[in-house]
């Protein structure tokens, strides 16, 4: 079985580069990018990247077909949901302030492979995205002017009756984002001026469109002679919810945008903050308005804003709601076109993804090839594509992409806080210096800690007499990586009994009770598993409250929306995993910055410690390539051999 050494060996030595993390280093705030954008210029983008046609068509349309007036419950349950992420993503971007939001913040905490597919799912999120909104600008535009672009275009250039192709070209959409690319490719200054802009108007329109609906408004359109405020009950304005939670996102271009901003740990969380509550203000304002000016089940879906005030007799102000919801798409446009390339130079510059797309412009310092190639492919979409049919698809990379930051934040606050490297002395004697390289290589806590006092990860003193087995499942942060899988796999059970249990699965009541109660006690059992374990100390950025339990919330209602999406989103979304995949092994996993990084010096000792915790630490002693065929360093020993 001597052949068989070899090739586990080289098995798990693979198996460790799928889940070797990117380590914290301490010059985050060293950059090639520039650091030019404050508190305001964050906010301001992350209200551009919410505030777009939502605001339009998805207030007419959930208040008519699902919840009528009580749409403003949905808006604030879905903006509630909403923080839970947005707290996550606020202390990760205040703590490592660079570019690339979800993607790295699960390089850090989770693994490269974790990592690459999640940055792979927000890539098509950003792409499909900028595409659907540019031809819903078209569109809108187009409906102006009476359809006049769209009835030229089908005369004298065709109409397609090809499958998943749009009925005709859309080149007012592809035009637009080729402008828009070109000015986002001039710098951050450029787009945040730009992006100021179409928000101050966006923000103005808001404000009209409240003050005169307020002005407008008709208490009796909320009566029980309309069908009341809640005329679909509960079950109707949970499903408001699920819908109106897209409404909100966006947020993420803030942390995304973090290595360009002047000072990320204040600016962060505060334009987070700022962003999510005046949007989501906006929100309840203006569906609360809507529907007290006109009855909820004579609403418009497609324009209804502009039409309610056409129907109260002010049709100028129908022109005005138009020019808003312009701007407010422009700030959209802005802000997929602003965050997409800087998570593609983010991947490129760790060596997951192609090198040219880490090149950064010495004059704009912005990364001006992922600009221009993205935002070319993002007009190609939407010149040939119809979108309509992929617009759900881009929910699930975003829930994703949420569920997994909220699972980082956990074992960001149980990883044992790296100790500062001290100078070694030249040829000073002594053991071999250690690094640790895993998926859990911070939660395992390998040499002696000081006595008494637990390091994060380790059980609290006060829980050891009542989980005394923990002492023996391979480590206190092997219960850390099980308790979180547990929360994981209990939520996903949980949304999966309350969601399909008795309306898809059909299942007898005592048996849906049985299993909604085990589901219930794993989820509490595994959120009871986290809190006894000590969390690092507080430190100098912002940091969520109330954790575990604030990102298990998170976890779970992501997985519940998740669930709720049609089975052609999976299955397309499982297509999209496999191309990923492909680009992963075939170049990432081998370009890794992580991965060509020179060995370590001679005597260094490298510990492999497997995401299980039960398998031996394997030992190496790595030469550094100039000492290559030299006389070989002295032996060391490994852990647990006699002297």
């Amino acid at each position: 079985m001597a052949w068989g050494l070899p090739s586990v060996a080289s098995l798990a030595r693979f198996c460790q580069k799928l889940n070797r993390l990117k380590p914290l280093e301490d010059t985050m705030m060293e950059t090639s990018l520039r650091r030019c954008l404050s508190t305001l210029d964050l906010a301001l983008l992350g209200i551009g990247g919410m505030v777009g046609s939502g605001l339009y068509v998805l207030t007419g349309t959930v208040a008519k077909e699902l919840t009528g007036p009580a749409v403003v419950i949905s808006f604030a349950l879905a903006a509630v949901t909403s923080l839970l992420a947005a707290l996550c993503y606020a202390e990760f971007g205040a703590r490592v302030p660079r570019t690339g939001s979800a993607y790295l913040f699960t390089y850090v905490s989770m693994g490269e492979l974790w990592a690459f597919l999640i940055g792979w799912n927000v890539l098509l999120e950003y792409v499909i995205g900028g595409a659907a909104v540019a031809r819903a600008w078209s569109g809108y535009l187009d409906s102006i002017f009476s359809h006049r672009i769209k009835n030229f275009t089908e005369i004298h250039v065709g109409v397609w009756q090809v499958p998943f192709l749009a009925r005709y070209p859309d080149f007012l959409a592809a035009g637009i984002l080729l402008i828009a690319s070109a000015f986002v490719s001039c710098g951050a200054r450029v787009s945040s001026w730009l992006n100021h802009i179409f928000s101050a108007l966006s923000i103005a329109v808001i404000v009209f469109i409240v003050v005169l609906g307020f002005v407008l408004a008709q208490p009796r359109n909320w009566s029980a002679q309309e069908g009341g405020f809640a005329p679909f009950g509960i079950s109707g304005i949970l499903a408001g919810t699920a819908t109106c939670f897209y409404a909100f996102v966006g947020f993420d271009v803030i942390a995304a945008s973090s290595e360009e901003a002047r000072n990320p740990k204040r600016a962060v969380p505060m334009a987070i903050a700022i962003s999510l509550g005046l949007v989501a203000c906006a929100y309840i304002l203006v569906s609360t308005v809507l529907t007290l000016m006109v009855p909820w089940n004579s609403l418009n879906p497609e324009s209804a804003l502009a039409d309610a005030f056409y129907r109260r007799g002010y049709s100028w102000a129908g022109f005005i709601v138009a020019a808003g919801s312009i701007c407010s798409m422009n700030t959209v446009l802005l802000s997929s076109l602003f965050s997409l390339p800087r998570i593609v130079y983010a991947m490129a510059t760790d060596g997951l993804f192609f090198q040219v797309f880490a090149q950064v412009h010495p004059k704009t310092q912005v990364p001006v090839v992922a600009i221009m190639v993205f935002g070319s492919l993002m007009a190609l979409l939407a010149l040939i594509l119809d979108l309509e049919a992929l617009v759900q698809f881009l929910s699930i990379g975003t829930l994703l992409a949420y569920t997994f930051v909220a699972a980082s934040i956990i074992i960001l606050r149980f990883q044992k806080t790296p100790a500062p490297a001290s100078p070694a002395a030249p040829s000073s004697p002594g053991p071999p210096s250690k690094q640790y390289e895993s998926f859990s290589d911070r939660l395992q806590l390998v040499g002696v800690t000081q006595a008494g006092v637990p390091e994060p990860g380790q059980l609290k003193l006060a829980w050891r007499p009542y989980l005394p087995f923990l002492s023996t499942c391979g480590g206190s942060g092997t219960a850390v990586i099980w308790a979180l899988v547990g929360l994981m796999v209990s939520a996903t059970g949980l949304s999966g009994v309350l969601l399909f249990g008795n309306s898809h699965l059909h299942l007898p009541h005592w048996c849906f009770i049985f299993l909604l109660v085990l589901c219930i006690l794993g989820f509490l059992f595994s959120l009871l598993l986290l809190a006894a374990h000590q969390q690092q100390p507080s430190q100098d950025t912002f940091q969520i409250p109330w954790v575990p339990l604030t990102p298990a919330l998170s976890i779970l209602l992501n997985i519940c929306l998740m669930m709720k999406l049609s089975y052609m989103t999976w299955l397309r979304f499982s297509i999209w995993m496999l191309v990923g995949l492909g680009v992963y092994f075939g170049y990432g996993v081998w370009h890794s910055k992580e991965n060509v990084k020179e060995p370590p010096s001679v005597g260094s000792t490298r510990y492999v410690v497997f995401p299980s915790g039960s398998l031996e630490e394997t030992v190496e002693t790595v030469q550094p390539p100039s000492q290559a065929g030299s006389e070989p360093p002295p032996s060391t020993n490994s852990p647990g051999s006699s002297g």
